[in-house]
């Protein structure tokens, strides 16, 4: 092949990686907020992307005529450019949407993102079959470099600077880009004509299942690590970026040269981190969030270098390098659906990383089996010795913590799309309780004993900024609407001839406080429960008809410790003032470990151009509250003044930082990182 051409065909792989995985966080931002925000949106994103992609790597192992994929690409650009409608995919229902997510990723970036895939592969088969002296697996190198660029370059020079729409329209360029160059290089191609394999060197059926095995443990731990730290602070492409590069470096390493991956450094290492990664998941051991994410990702690197090193040593001839691709593009899919559809139904909790890091380890203990690892086993062989046993460790440990699971006394744990659920019931010096966690973060407990049962509780107790706005309005006949449900706490707070009307977009909750908990039942006020994402059904009311229907909006929709953040744009700030009486309250619980959301929640009154005050409540054990920290705005200032609500404010804890004012088109987590 001449030295131009194969220049065109590494500009076309890079540029085709390139493009692969940088729509990955485009179209996942786009419908993030459709579904909830929740950490198994991404999940089902990774889902689609990874099954595109054994179905780009099938179409790549098959493809005999190479014109016939610039033919395809061609016809791919009347798609563009790739924005989704809201009006026709978002969900009206809070049904389980991981068959909707799908679909909708087809009908929009289906086909660009199933041709993009079959780029690499290809161009390398393209060039075995014009130049059968080249090494091929330097392209798939420089493949997974230009994913790995894509990926690292999204949240820290794409997202926190290029609003979404433009994100959408620069991508869309860039394909046509690709199609260009691509083009060439296929027209330019030839046939492939690789010399017929013969028997000896064809894998064999323990080879391709070690290989999809390998790639399958690979991508579950992918998973699985990325919806344990998204749950833990936001559904956020910063986070969600993090575990994917770490993923795509390990086969940047692995694949470039043997160098990188030493068995002797890897196999303790990946035994060792898996070990300690389990036991901070059972939280047998009390770390920081940050030192628990560190240990999640090293955990990541580890075991993905020794499931891609262990593939990249038992790559098979360039002749077959096609069904090897399809392998891991195999493993790959099957991770996805186990942890996006099985393991929600089959586990009560996140036992799918438990049992990728177990699968990682003994595969990497099985790759030295096959290697001849115990013909070199002696007494003082400790070159072969710890990796071994390290590697017998970890994923022994693995399988025991994903047997045995966290058995912390909870009468019920619920595990669906939204999460988990866990119901216990405790006692403190008020005497016993139930209480709700979602992840590990108290979405409302209730005492058991009269008269303590009606006690408002947790963040809406009598000192906390909803529980103060609640006293404020003086109305005889109260119409509160409520954006998340938790154990129905504020129900509590409900007089005669009161309307309080709850969104809730997890099912299960719904049944739990209604069941579980007694705060809806034993209400003097009339109770209704809206099921769905509060942003969609307010919007849909709104459009019904039902305007200026509320005294006071409380948004307290936690995804484990985040507010999803299409509940904070100014989009939403506009269906809230539309949905108030003249004069309303609207009120955002921003309790956060993590993020400041001081900036956005002025950023949000400055955008309906109204006044805002904070409230901070302390926690007191006596009354069961927690330390809560809401905002309350109005364009009532004379309420806000010369209500107890002025007397409880405090000043804001970040005046230095300017209002942020967030829209639809443009979210960083960047800027409200504590």
């Amino acid at each position: 092949m001449k030295a131009h051409n194969l220049l065109v065909s590494a500009a076309a792989v890079f540029l085709g990686a390139f493009l692969l995985f940088q729509i990955q966080p485009i179209i996942a931002r786009y419908i993030l907020p459709w579904f909830g925000g929740g950490p198994a949106v991404w999940t089902a994103c990774m889902l689609f992307f990874q099954a595109a992609l054994l179905l780009g790597y099938l179409y790549a192992h098959w493809l005999k005529w190479p014109r016939v994929h610039g033919v395809l690409l061609a016809g791919s650009l009347a798609l563009l450019p790739i924005t989704p409608r809201a009006e026709i995919w978002k969900p009206l229902s809070s049904t389980e949407p991981n068959f909707r997510i799908l679909l909708l990723l087809a009908a929009t970036v289906g086909a660009p993102y199933f041709l993009l895939s079959a780029t690499a592969p290809l161009a390398q088969r393209w060039l075995v079959a014009e130049a059968p002296g080249q090494s091929p697996w330097r392209l798939y190198a420089l493949s997974n470099f230009a994913s790995f660029l894509a990926l690292l370059s999204y949240p820290f020079a794409v997202e926190p600077f290029v609003r979404l729409r433009t994100q959408a329209w620069a991508w869309s360029a860039l394909y046509v880009l690709f199609v260009l160059v691509c083009g060439v290089t296929a027209w330019r191609a030839a046939a492939p004509r690789v010399e017929k394999a013969t028997s000896d060197d064809a894998p064999r059926l323990r080879d391709i299942l070690f290989w999809i095995g390998l790639a399958a443990s690979a991508s579950t731990i992918l998973l699985a690590t990325t919806n344990q730290i998204s749950q833990e602070i936001a559904v956020n492409p910063f986070l969600w970026i993090a575990p994917l590069s770490i993923y795509l470096l390990t086969f940047v390493l692995t694949f470039e040269s043997p160098r990188w991956y030493r068995r002797g450094v890897f196999a303790p290492l990946a035994g060792v981190l898996a070990a300690i990664a389990c036991a901070v998941l059972s939280a047998a051991v009390a770390l920081s969030l940050w030192s628990q994410i560190g240990i999640y990702l090293a955990a990541l690197f580890a075991t993905c270098m020794v499931c891609h090193g262990e593939l990249a040593r038992s790559r098979p001839p360039a002749s077959h390098l096609t069904g090897f691709y399809l392998a891991i593009a195999g493993g790959g899919a099957a991770g996805g659906v186990f942890v996006a559809l099985i393991a929600p139904r089959v586990f009560n909790q996140y036992s799918e990383l438990h049992i990728g890091l177990a699968a990682a380890c003994l595969l990497g203990l099985l790759g030295w089996l096959r290697g001849g690892g115990m013909a070199l086993w002696t007494s003082r062989n400790f070159a072969v010795r710890v990796p071994v046993m390290a590697l017998l460790l970890g994923g022994l440990t693995a399988v025991a913590a994903a047997v045995i699971g966290t058995d912390s006394g909870d009468v019920q744990v619920r595990r669906n799309f939204y999460g988990i659920l866990r119901l216990s019931d405790l006692r403190d010096d008020n005497g016993p309780l139930r209480k709700l966690n979602h992840g590990s973060i108290t979405h409302g407990f209730q005492y058991l004993d009269e008269p303590k049962r009606d006690w408002p509780t947790t963040y809406y107790g009598p000192h906390s900024g909803v529980g103060l706005a609640l006293a404020a309005l003086n109305a005889p006949a109260r119409s509160i609407g409520v954006v998340g449900l938790g154990a129905g706490t504020l129900a509590a707070w409900g007089h005669p001839g009161d309307r309080f009307r709850f969104y809730e977009i997890n099912p299960d909750v719904g049944e739990i406080a209604n069941t579980s908990f007694t705060f809806l039942k034993d209400s003097k006020a009339s109770i209704e429960l809206v099921l769905g994402d509060g942003r969609v059904q307010l919007e849909r009311e709104l459009a019904q008809g039902r305007a200026h229907d509320f005294d006071l909006i409380a948004v307290d929709a936690f995804s484990s410790d985040a507010i999803p953040l299409h509940l904070l744009t100014t989009e939403c700030a506009d269906i809230y003032k539309q949905r108030l009486m003249p004069g309303g309250l609207l009120l955002l619980h921003i309790s956060n470990r993590r993020l400041n959301l001081e900036p956005v929640a002025r950023g949000m009154a400055q955008h309906l151009g109204w006044k805002s005050v904070y409230i901070v409540s302390p926690a007191d054990s006596r009354t069961g509250e927690s330390q809560a920290h809401w905002v309350v705005m109005s364009s009532d200032s004379d309420l806000l003044e010369k209500s107890a609500i002025a007397g409880n404010a405090v000043s804001w804890l970040g005046p230095a930082r300017p209002p942020l004012a967030w829209t639809d088109d443009f979210a960083s987590l960047w800027h409200v990182l504590k």
